[in-house]
């Protein structure tokens, strides 16, 4: 008889204790965020239980929340649940020109003055740093160089009112020019530039709407590295002449032309990427299905990359690592290009390959953003998700302002 209790007892133990495993590995497996139109259905004896089941079909509310449960008795956990469609868009890979103008005129060096009464360094007194923009020069709204130059040499040395953008903030200084000993004119010892030009490759683009996506990354001002806020602008196509290859300590560069025709507007230079509208979609365009981040996983992927001419190719790379870092919107990925054919043509990845699209198990995983200077054949990606998020504000932005 106490044979048999002990056998019983043991019998218990263990059954609770498999129990407690299956509770903690089902509550690792079903993660608290569930999307219902993309994740793999919940199976395994892991059971979603809802007020209402019609939420578990797709109808009703768009989110909710559900108790998941072990064998259809044993509760586990709370999840929210989202009901959506799998994205798709079409993806570029062509090389594309980019013609910014700034929200103002950005400082990219202060200079020192001699004057009569010694070295004076007017920007430096008036609290200006190297990458602010300077929006409005007493209350009049200025955008490009010559405009500042003439403001600032008709001074005479009066006070005049500066409006400043700093990152997130907005802020008013008091600016003097100065008399210059050596020609006798009044001078502010301020270098600004209004507009850069470059060459990037489109990411993706919606074949309906025109928005489009590309580089992955902001276009930053060469001398300061600071955002370049966007005025207007737009793209055009261009054609890759060449390459400097990269190598260890230097980053190679792809050379090209541009067409003078634009192909579309640009309406957002962000932490993602460049975003606009095209003038002239491809209706008909192949698109492909956006996978989520946690889609994304380490191994075979190929890049979409025009190294030379017009026409995009698809070059094998390896996804070596994935990061889950939300705060993080740009280094998400880190890959390396394993594709001779073009190891041979550039070195690994370039300046002017920011974008390229990069598709894994036959869904668009991310794209391309900056090559590891010590090792070009290794570089950074941006997760497909984060920068389709992106374009979806930008699209409902641009919708908003024509209304």
């Amino acid at each position: 008889m106490k044979k048999g209790i002990r056998i019983l007892t043991g019998v218990c133990s263990a059954f609770s204790a498999l129990i407690l495993v299956l509770v903690g590995m089902t509550m690792y497996a079903v993660p608290d965020q569930i999307d219902m139109g993309s994740d793999p259905p919940i199976g395994g004896g892991i059971t979603l239980l809802s007020d209402d089941p019609d939420h578990l079909n797709g109808g009703g509310a768009e989110a909710y929340n559900v108790d998941v449960r072990l064998f259809n008795v044993i509760p586990v956990k709370s999840a929210h649940v989202t009901f959506s469609q799998r994205e798709y868009v079409a993806l570029g890979g062509n090389a594309f020109g980019i013609r910014l103008y700034t929200d103002g005129v950005i400082v990219v060096k202060t200079d020192s003055v001699e004057t009569k009464n010694g070295t004076v360094n007017p920007s430096r007194e008036a609290g200006l740093k190297e990458g602010d923009a300077i929006r409005s020069i007493d209350g009049q709204a200025v955008s490009r160089n010559e405009e500042v130059a003439d403001i600032l040499a008709s001074s005479c040395g009066r006070t005049l009112d500066l409006e400043i953008v700093r990152g997130d903030d907005v802020f008013h200084v008091d600016f003097k020019t100065v008399l210059s000993d050596t020609d006798g004119k009044y001078r502010a010892g301020l270098w600004v530039r209004d507009s850069t030009a470059g060459i990037g490759t489109m990411t993706f683009y919606d074949p309906e709407s025109g928005i489009f996506g590309g580089l992955g990354h902001a276009v930053c001002d060469v001398d300061t590295g600071e955002l370049m806020p966007l005025s207007d602008g737009d793209i055009v196509d261009a054609k890759i002449t060449g390459c400097y290859k990269g190598s260890s300590g230097t980053a190679g560069e792809l050379c090209g032309t541009f067409n003078s025709d634009a192909v579309g507007d640009l309406l957002t230079n962000g932490t993602t990427g460049v975003y606009g509208r095209l003038y002239h979609p491809d209706a008909s365009a192949k698109t492909y299905p956006v996978a989520l981040s946690r889609e994304v996983q380490t191994g075979a992927a190929q890049i979409i990359a025009t190294v030379d001419g017009t026409q995009p190719q698809y070059y094998d790379v390896e996804i070596k690592r994935t990061y889950s870092n939300d705060d993080e919107k740009q280094k998400n990925l880190v890959i390396a290009v394993t594709d001779p054919e073009l190891i041979e043509k550039t070195g690994g990845i370039v300046q002017g390959m920011s974008g390229c699209p990069i598709i894994q198990n036959g869904m668009f995983v991310g794209a391309v953003t900056h090559v590891f200077l010590n090792d070009p054949l290794q570089g950074y990606g941006i997760y497909a998700e984060n920068m389709l998020k992106t374009a979806k504000e930008v699209e409902a932005a641009a919708e908003s302002d024509a209304a």
